[in-house]
């Protein structure tokens, strides 16, 4: 059989499945405290669900990676809602294309797929800034999530269009949502602000209803899950394989003496660093700790169950002890891969489940094709500094001191800050980032000329020389809320700035570089540039559009776009990551596929990339 048909039976599946429903009564889903169990339409329920994150998938993909869920087992997903995603621009929600949370609800619901809801406000889910829009930084003394006024209007207006969006989709509306979490993980936040979390919990039962389960999750501790739950929430916990299951359940019973156990986030896998190695956990421990969960007939949703790409600027950041930037692939070592390819971890997930429910009979569907393209050569563009009319054409901001991204309304990718040397430097004079305030990358260059990088934590003072009146350029790279505070040269705090916004994705996307480029074939490259450069090329049609993975073997670090799309970042230098996912329905079958790299430190002489079949994540050393 084909998966088109496995779609087609669970879809019947799903849509009988509903007809029951309407024939034996009301549809219900609630807790049971007698019986420390859910119930769904008043029976015994326990769900066994993966997470999935819209936002970090093609909408094209989505049915096919919901039914790959489906077909493992699963009977409930778990997906969270960025924010920022939804609104990036304050007052301008946005709920179509790749946004349409709608459609995915839909889907879930087609395939036979139960939804448990994570809504937010803050998501964590190492997506930019924890799904929190940057706009609301622009009142600089906003206390975020907390009761502070500022900010819990700005969430009521939020939640005010959302919820009303999602409450059709709860189940007893006929819809797949069975339970919405508030907050998330908020015990590991410093505030601990129970009226916080009330009023969230006023909102969400003002927008929702009193019979929607609401719930918390929170880590495995006293702390965490002090902080975290409240009465009226239904207190749940998370943990992973190097857990032990009882010990974690009883802090949960701690919590909530009667009810159903709850490991709301059973970790799969693990996220990337730049810098570190490919996380891995191992599969057979997955599986082994999942059926003595469900055998205690605890309720498990699985984290990831696919991970995702985070395309664009959306890969977030830890700072526990220190601070450390997400990669741009969310692999996460999931069953189901970046691509959404099934995994022998899916499998031997699927053969536990089936000890404890009906499987829907069937092979698995097989994972999307791949193409290695092979390589394409590109050629230099321009350096930042002489491409300003096209990537700013507004034209600078004149300010006699740094404004930051939020203060400029540029609330991600990057922003160019230029002024004139104040005096005479014949001798190497340190250029500092007093308090660690380039957030994260500067990339400075005098006259045009590369001079090296300020970076947070590690490289807050760099010499420069140069005449008096010669321009200073940096080009500041925001993967962390791009620069906080004053540059001092010597002892003099640098003035009279001109702060030029940069709309790289919108030039790219109107087809600019290619669009204006000469029809030549690329030069050869005697001399790699240094400093932010950007590059172009073409990869030729060949009748197919099947994903591909893009390697930038000895580039360094920036960012790519395919036909207009913005790819993410590349690190090659640093790793683990040494490939970029490219989805095939980006591609054209019939027309050249634009490429185009912005590279910020230093390009190889080999002006090459390639592109592979299969992805390459694991290599910290950044050469191959």
């Amino acid at each position: 059989m084909t998966a088109k048909i496995f779609f087609v039976l669970a879809v019947n599946f799903a849509y009988l499945a509903v007809e029951g429903n309407l024939i034996n009564g009301d549809r219900s889903f609630s807790i049971d405290y007698k019986s420390n169990s859910f119930l769904k339409d008043g029976k015994p329920f326990q769900y066994i669900s993966g997470s999935i994150h819209y936002s970090r998938i093609p909408r094209v993909y989505w049915r096919d990676r919901l039914l790959k869920m489906y077909m493992a087992g699963l009977n409930a997903v778990q997906v969270y809602v960025p924010w920022n995603y939804h609104e990036t621009v304050q007052g301008e929600p946005i709920f179509t294309g790749d946004r349409d949370l709608g459609h995915f609800l839909d889907l879930a619901n087609q395939t036979g797929l139960l939804v448990i809801l994570r809504p937010g406000p803050y998501i964590c889910a190492e997506w930019e800034m924890g799904g929190l829009p940057a706009w609301l930084l622009e009142k600089p003394n906003i206390l975020l999530r907390s009761s502070d006024p500022d900010y819990m209007q700005a969430v009521s207006n939020w939640l005010a269009v959302l919820l009303p969006t999602v409450k059709p989709w709860l189940y007893t509306s006929m819809g797949n949502i069975i339970s919405v979490q508030v907050e998330n993980e908020y015990g590991s936040y410093h505030a601990c602000d129970y009226n916080y979390i009330r009023q969230l919990q006023t909102l969400f039962r003002y927008f929702l209803g009193g019979d929607v389960v609401l719930f918390t999750t929170d880590g495995n501790t006293d702390k965490e899950m002090s902080c975290g739950s409240l009465q009226g929430l239904y207190a749940t916990i998370d943990f992973g394989t190097d857990t032990d299951i009882t010990t974690a359940f009883k802090r949960q019973r701690r919590f909530e003496p009667h009810g159903p156990l709850v490991n709301s986030e059973f970790y799969t896998g693990w996220l990337d660093h730049w810098g570190e190695g490919h996380a891995q956990v191992d599969q057979w421990n997955v599986s082994r700790m999942l059926g003595e969960m469900l055998a205690l007939g605890a309720n498990v949703n699985m984290y990831m169950f696919e991970g995702g790409t985070n395309f664009g600027y959306w890969n977030g950041a830890d700072h526990d002890t220190r601070y450390r930037s997400v990669v741009t692939s969310y692999d996460y070592d999931a069953p189901l891969t970046e691509a959404g390819d099934p995994t022998e971890k899916l499998l031997l997930i699927r053969d536990v489940i089936q000890q404890f429910r009906d499987v829907p009979v069937g092979p698995m569907p097989p994972a999307t094709p791949k193409f290695a393209y092979g390589f394409v050569t590109l050629r230099k563009v321009g350096n930042i500094s002489s491409l300003l009319n096209t990537l700013s054409p507004q034209g600078p901001i004149q300010s006699q001191y740094l404004l930051t991204f939020e203060e400029v309304k540029q609330y991600y990718g990057y922003m160019l800050y230029r002024t004139k040397l104040p005096r005479e430097l014949w001798e190497p004079t340190p250029l500092i980032s007093p308090l660690n305030g380039v957030h994260d990358r500067a990339y400075v260059t005098i006259n045009g000329v590369f001079q090296g990088l300020l970076e947070r934590d590690t490289t807050l003072v760099m010499n420069i020389s140069g005449k008096q009146g010669d321009t200073m350029d940096l080009l500041v790279e925001n993967m962390g809320r791009g620069i906080l505070g004053n540059l001092i040269l010597g002892r003099d705090v640098l003035t009279d700035w001109e702060i030029y916004p940069l709309d790289m994705d919108g030039a790219i996307a109107g087809g600019w570089p290619h669009s204006e480029a000469p029809q030549a074939p690329p030069a050869c490259q005697k001399e790699p540039s240094a400093g932010p450069v950007f590059y172009m090329g073409t990869l030729q049609p060949n009748g197919l559009a099947w994903d591909t993975f893009l390697k930038l073997n000895n580039w360094s670090k920036g960012q790519v776009w395919i036909n207009g799309v913005n790819l993410g970042r590349y690190w090659s230098s640093r790793g683990p990551q040494q490939t970029l996912y490219v989805p095939g329905p980006l591609l054209s079958t019939t027309k050249p596929n634009n490429i185009t790299v912005l590279e910020l430190e230093g390009a190889p002489q080999a002006l090459r990339v390639l592109f592979m079949d299969r992805p390459q994540l694991n290599n910290t050393t950044g050469r191959s």
